[in-house]
């Protein structure tokens, strides 16, 4: 890999020597990010395998050159400055690009190899990320390809923080969208799904307002899933489940169901895929008479910056998944 941390410098430019340094190091910019990030400088420090006097010593040397202070000093932690917030932003950009510089040297020289990440909330994940990433381990087999399955929160959080190469996710709260490439991707349907000998498995048509009473599995508030289902409740004027296990884990939520009489709203693409021949669970999804319908998720990029090549093949095929979904 390339070596990021050696004495190299940055040079600023005449149109930006206007009291900043017109030389800043690699490890200084790191320090910057990574105080901003954690608001800690023991925890900077720790991140950079510095002591925290080093560590001290290299930030008031960045503060000294730069003739600005960068964080306030609190006891609480470290606030970033108008101006240090201002360099902790454009620090970490810059090192994700270097970082990605880095891996698209290693692709180049490894010809089909490469690595890339991506994440998606779990029905885009089991639709269309892995089919996609079955089609490109087919051309491209010596690719490594990481794929994180969470909560939209947490991926857009990872892929704002370079951990993410592109995510299929919701905007959560309080984000920014101007900070993203926002490509439309589709909305999610839920079903319920029960084991195949639960009492209402075999009945021909099921209202939201019958499934008041039964135990429920489902992940916890403020999750869209959960938002919808308790949404269709109240429009249908019928009483909140009150008997409810709370999980993230889609595991989990199996071996609940397959043990107990649960009911567990799920995006329609896991149970097409638990019921499908090549696993065939021994659930059914409930007739519903109103159909249940999530908030769309999107396809995010971080603005501006560029993907390898690797994570642009992959970017192409679930988008390709993605209109094919739509149809």
């Amino acid at each position: 890999m390339l070596q990021l941390c050696p004495p190299t410098t940055i040079t600023t430019g005449k149109d930006m020597d206007i009291g900043i340094a017109k030389h800043l190091k690699i490890n200084q910019l790191r320090l910057i990010s990574a105080i901003a990030e954690h608001g800690q400088l023991g925890l900077a420090a720790d991140e950079l395998t510095l002591t925290q006097p080093a560590a001290s010593r290299m930030l008031s040397e960045i503060e000294n050159a730069l003739g600005a202070k960068l964080f306030e000093r609190h006891a609480k932690g470290m606030v970033p400055t108008l101006i240090g917030r201002a360099l902790a932003q454009r620090s970490h950009n810059l090192l994700v690009e270097l970082r990605d510089l880095s891996r698209d040297v290693e692709e180049l020289k490894g010809g089909e190899g490469g690595i890339t990440t991506v994440g998606a909330v779990t029905g885009a994940a089991v639709g269309f990320v892995i089919p996609a990433i079955r089609q490109l381990k087919a051309i491209s087999p010596k690719a490594e390809i990481h794929i994180n399955v969470e909560s939209s929160e947490v991926l857009v959080h990872d892929l704002a923080a370079g951990k993410n190469d592109f995510v299929l996710a919701r905007l959560p709260r309080g984000v920014d969208p101007s900070d993203f490439e926002i490509y439309p991707a589709r909305t999610e349907v839920v079903n319920l799904v029960v084991r195949e000998d639960h009492p209402l498995a075999h009945v021909d048509q099921v209202a939201i307002s019958d499934l008041s009473g039964y135990e429920w599995v489902m992940q916890s508030h403020r999750a869209p899933i959960r938002e919808a289902v308790e949404g269709a409740f109240l429009s249908a004027g019928a009483a909140l489940p009150t008997n409810i296990t709370n999980t993230t884990s889609l595991l989990a939520m199996i071996a609940i169901l397959v043990s107990s009489s649960a009911i567990a709203p799920l995006a329609s693409e896991v149970p097409d895929l638990l019921l499908g021949d090549k696993v065939g669970a021994r659930l059914r999804v409930l007739p519903l008479k109103t159909r249940i319908v999530m908030s769309p998720y999107y396809l995010l990029l971080v603005k501006g910056r560029q993907l390898s090549p690797v994570a642009n093949r992959l970017k192409a095929l679930v988008t390709m998944e993605l209109s094919k979904g739509n149809r």
